[in-house]
């Protein structure tokens, strides 16, 4: 079969190491709650402060947006650090590099299809896509890394869930208003060529996840959210572990070393003046090799609010 069209394909956001664990990222629909502790981190340079805010990536019209202790932390940050500079990331000059890009990584290489690579689980998948309104053949040629990230944010769309509502996006744009620098940590580039790089049975189990967790979604979303909403860090590394020991070698390239990869820029942060926002996945903060933790154990002192 020969290569598709190029059509202009919207890159996939790499929000979190496994399917489940991507329902953490999003907001619930359910009122605020009190909460004794957030999702956000303080770390205290000589001469500055680095507040390290975990994220939910999209949101649905009508969610509750930041809460309070993050509110105080942008009005004190004079700068505003993600996982990519979105700001920069759509403006319309670099639009067209983003996406071909995202052709570029998502194509298999020659002589591969998706229909070969996921053999008899072709079909489940081609029912799945087919549910959520999408023909699998127009993907044959793409790669299952890619395929499970596009069914996922149309299963997420089917149910309201935007990026554009996200804390990201929100920030980024307050930030712009507000004429605050925002940087970035990686590319969109970088970040899509971690999946791109897993190995091709890897990228197949990634998929699967996906439809199969799909079943459950609804019901999962719940308990991970209440956690994130109270700030139940314990509980975040709880669910992070399990998923962690059932596929340890999708999530160590996924989450643990671009973790380890950030840490010299964070560092460079607090021997600044300015004081920094950092917004990242929330469960690039919890558990082993954290953000978090890999801070604590160069020194720092961090301190969850």
């Amino acid at each position: 079969m020969s290569p598709p069209p190029r059509t202009r394909l919207a890159p996939p956001r790499v929000i979190a190491p496994i399917p489940l664990l991507l329902l953490l990222l999003l907001a619930g629909g359910a009122p605020a709650e009190a909460r004794d502790r957030n999702t956000l981190w303080t770390v205290e340079g000589e001469h500055n402060t680095v507040y390290l805010l975990g994220s939910v990536h999209m949101l649905r019209a009508g969610d509750d947006g930041l809460p309070p202790a993050a509110e105080a932390a942008y009005e004190d940050a004079e700068q505003l650090v993600m996982e990519i500079d979105l700001d920069d990331a759509t403006e319309l000059g670099n639009v067209a590099g983003v996406l071909d890009s995202v052709q570029r990584l998502a194509l298999l290489p020659a002589g591969q299809t998706l229909r070969r690579i996921m053999g008899e689980d072709y079909r489940d998948v081609a029912a799945h896509a087919r549910d959520l309104g999408l023909d699998l053949a127009l993907f044959d040629r793409f790669a299952p890394w890619f395929v499970g990230m596009t069914l996922l944010q149309l299963d997420l769309a089917q149910r309201g869930f935007r990026p554009e509502l996200g804390i990201e996006q929100v920030l980024a744009t307050r930030a712009a208003e507000d004429g605050k620098e925002i940087r970035g940590l990686e590319t969109t580039e970088e970040q899509l060529a971690v999946l791109a790089g897993l190995p091709m049975e890897q990228q197949r189990e990634f998929l699967l996840m996906t439809i199969e967790e799909s079943a459950t979604l609804d019901e999962s979303v719940e308990a991970l959210l209440t956690a994130w909403r109270r700030g139940d860090a314990g509980r975040l590394e709880d669910l992070l572990t399990a998923e962690y020991d059932r596929f340890p070698d999708l999530y160590r390239p996924l989450t643990e070393q671009r973790n380890r990869a950030w840490l010299d820029d964070l560092e460079d942060l607090l021997d600044d003046r300015e004081d920094y926002l950092v917004v990242v996945g929330a469960l690039h903060l919890v558990g082993r090799n954290s953000v978090v933790d890999l801070l604590r154990r160069r020194g720092y002192r961090v301190e969850q609010q």
